[in-house]
C-alpha cells in the first residue's frame, strides 16, 4: 500500500483547513495562498506506513481524515506506541524532524484510511519563523504532546500490566475489535505476557477472547483492579 500525492484546488480546500486548523483562519489571504501554493494533498488506505524510522522528513503533515499511530521499534521486534494524530492535528515528530534537519526516529502507519495536507519544510520554517498565531500552534501542539508522552512513561515505568491493561480494556470497551498483538503495543509490553494476562482475565470471567476481539463481561471486577494501586 503507498500513498498517492496530487495537486488540489486550495480555494475549494481552504474550508476544510480552516475547519480542521483554525490557525489557519487567522493568516492572511495571500499568507495563506502562498502556504498552500506548493502544498500536496496525500491520500493512503488503511495500513499504509506514512513515514519510517531513519527516513528523512519530506513535509509538515496536517490530518484532515482518518487516524495515524506513530509507534517506536526495538531491534529485538518490540513495539511501543508513543501517540495516535486524529484529524485536526498535526504530527509531532515531523516538526521536530524539521526544526533539528534530523530523520524520522519512529515510524507512522494509518489506523484507517487517510486524508491529509503536507506543508513543504520551506512553508514550515517561514510560517514558524513569521507567524505568531502558528507559532503558538505548533508550539502548544508540544507541549500537549509531551505531557502525554511524560504520562506514557510514568504508566510504563511505574505502574502494573496487569493493572494498565484492565483499565485499557474499560476505556476501550465493552467490544474491542483488536489483536492481543496491538494491544501489547499500546501498552509497551510484549503480545505473550498480554495473552496470558487476557487469558487470566477470561478464566475468572471478565473477559470473553475470539478472534481479534475481547468482550468485556465484567466491568466491575476490571475497575476495581484498574484502580489498584501497588
Amino acid at each position: 500500500m503507498s500513498l498517492l500525492e496530487t495537486a488540489f484546488d486550495a480555494k475549494t480546500l481552504i474550508p476544510e483547513l480552516i475547519g480542521r486548523f483554525p490557525v489557519f483562519g487567522g493568516l492572511k489571504p495571500a499568507e495563506l495562498d502562498a502556504a498552500l501554493a506548493n502544498a500536496t494533498l496525500v491520500h493512503g488506505p488503511a495500513g499504509t506506513i506514512l513515514f519510517d524510522a531513519n527516513q528523512p522528513c519530506r513535509g509538515f503533515p496536517l490530518l484532515l481524515e482518518g487516524t495515524v499511530r506513530v509507534s517506536k521499534s526495538a531491534p529485538n521486534g518490540r513495539e511501543i506506541l508513543l501517540y495516535q494524530v486524529e484529524p485536526g492535528e498535526a504530527c509531532l515528530l515531523s516538526g521536530g524532524c524539521l526544526l533539528g534537519h534530523a530523520d524520522y526516529t519512529a515510524s507512522a502507519v494509518a489506523e484507517t484510511d487517510v486524508r491529509l495536507i503536507s506543508l513543504p519544510p520551506e512553508v514550515f520554517h517561514r510560517l514558524l519563523l513569521g507567524n505568531e498565531l502558528f507559532r503558538r500552534f505548533v508550539f502548544g501542539m508540544y507541549g500537549d504532546r509531551l505531557a502525554e508522552v511524560m504520562e506514557l512513561v510514568e504508566e510504563v515505568a511505574f505502574r502494573r500490566l496487569d493493572v494498565r491493561l484492565a483499565q485499557m480494556l474499560v476505556h476501550r470497551g465493552p467490544v474491542l475489535h483488536t489483536t492481543h498483538q496491538k494491544l501489547a503495543i499500546d501498552l509497551g509490553s510484549v503480545r505473550e505476557i498480554v495473552s496470558r494476562l487476557l487469558r487470566s482475565f477470561e478464566s475468572r470471567g471478565w473477559v470473553k477472547l475470539e478472534r481479534e476481539q475481547v468482550t468485556v463481561v465484567d466491568p466491575k471486577s476490571l475497575m476495581h483492579l484498574s484502580s489498584a494501586t501497588d
